[in-house]
């Protein structure tokens, strides 16, 4: 018997873990939350995994490149691909947003909310450097991990062969960082069935009908932006076929779903990417970058779509200086949020605060935000896995062969 188990593909157990998961929320209801901590367990041990990964994989990225010219193209390219879906995800939440009657019957929450201390875009420039790169890893600030990975490994390639041990010892990490993401890739499915009980347990249907109509204006928005943006980047801007992008990426999606952590997600996105063909030092560089600053469903979708829900429930009209301003904004407020839970309240507050919106709306939203947070994860990492594919074919750094083979081994493995 589990011979058989073993030979069912990874995509399988994972989907299976989620529908199960449910199922048993429907069926028990709040019973369901006990079995929250197979889900904790989970993250808990992908949050291990995260800063000596994301380390260790953007230094051996970056000395693989070496010194050529390639390093500086990729960066662009990527960049400008992040800030290209970015703007489109805007765009997109302000039609579904403005074509959608979301504010309904509501009446005004009582729910106090404080707003929140959002640093200026100096001080978010001054947050990258970090002043004790130790500290930054202990305390998983990725933002500054990033970057101080990216000194060590441009420094690596200067200084050369003298740097040559240190180079074989963080290589020799990253191998070993790897592995530890294999044996903890096998909680996957036991992690989603869990999260996904707890999630349906605690919320439950009827809680979350009074506000159905906005959470459907996110989900209808991310769903149109991860089929026709993302699968018409894949068919037409790398010219593979979407579908075989959305069926390798599923098993990363689902991850990200349940989770709703794009860092979180690292591990299972990498593991995708490498099936779909990526260079392994192209993937460990644009992977944990946009787990950082690509969020086109937090910071594009979601502030416009909720700026505009909120709007509507105080009866407070918005004029196109508005929307124009929520589409700035929330498109250059994503670069540097955290990809855990709940970030995306900072950036909505943001967005509320430059068009002059009530911050306390954000109470209305607040209780069913984790709800909201997994379509938006979801979309996120997409967007990387897709800017691996698009910018990694065009920059040779993708096997379309594998890419385009239906035949790989579905074992949930990272390789290094």
């Amino acid at each position: 018997m589990w011979q058989t188990i073993k030979q069912i593909p990874f995509w399988q157990k994972v989907l299976a873990g989620f529908i199960l998961g449910v199922g048993l929320g429907v069926i028990l209801g709040e019973q369901a939350t006990h079995l929250k901590p197979l889900g904790d367990l989970f993250i808990a041990a992908i949050k291990m995994l995260v800063a000596p990964l994301i380390f260790c994989a953007i230094v051996v990225s970056i000395t693989s490149l070496g010194n050529d010219v390639s390093l500086k193209r990729l960066s662009i390219k990527t960049l400008a691909m992040f800030m290209f879906t970015g703007t489109i995800a805007s765009l997109i939440g302000l039609a579904i947003g403005s074509l959608i009657d979301m504010g309904g019957s509501l009446e005004l929450a009582t729910t106090e909310v404080r707003e929140r201390n959002v640093p200026g875009f100096a001080q978010v420039l001054l947050d990258m450097i970090p002043v004790n790169p130790f500290a930054s890893l202990a305390e998983g600030k990725v933002l500054q991990i990033i970057v101080f990975a990216a000194l060590v490994g441009i420094a690596i390639n200067k200084i050369g062969e003298k740097a040559e041990p240190l180079k074989h010892a963080i290589e020799a990490g990253a191998e070993v960082m790897f592995q530890l993401t294999r044996m903890v890739l096998q909680l996957t499915p036991i992690g989603v069935f869990g999260l996904m009980a707890w999630v349906v347990g605690e919320y439950g249907l009827s809680t979350l009908l009074p506000l159905g109509k906005f959470i459907g204006a996110i989900y209808i928005a991310a769903l149109i932006h991860i089929i026709f943006v993302y699968g018409g980047l894949v068919r037409f801007g790398a010219g593979l076929s979407p579908l075989q992008f959305f069926r390798k990426a599923m098993p990363a999606q689902l991850v990200a779903f349940t989770t709703a952590s794009s860092f979180g997600t690292l591990p299972a996105s990498t593991r995708a990417t490498e099936t779909m063909g990526v260079s392994k030092k192209y993937g460990a560089f644009v992977l944990p970058l946009g787990a950082t600053m690509n969020m086109d469903g937090c910071g594009g979708i979601y502030p416009a779509i909720a700026a505009i829900f909120i709007a509507q429930i105080y009866g407070i009209p918005l004029e196109m200086t508005d929307y124009m301003l929520i589409a700035v904004t929330a498109t250059v407020a994503s670069v540097g949020t955290a990809g855990v839970p709940g970030s995306a309240m900072v950036m909505l507050s943001v967005t509320l605060g430059v068009i002059g919106l009530p911050l306390e709306g954000i109470a209305f939203i607040a209780s069913i935000d984790r709800v909201i947070d997994m379509i938006r994860t979801a979309t996120n990492v997409t967007g990387d896995m897709m800017t691996a594919v698009v910018v990694g074919k065009s920059e040779g750094q993708l096997d379309e062969e594998q890419f385009c083979r239906v035949d790989e081994a579905d074992a949930p493995e990272v390789v290094g």
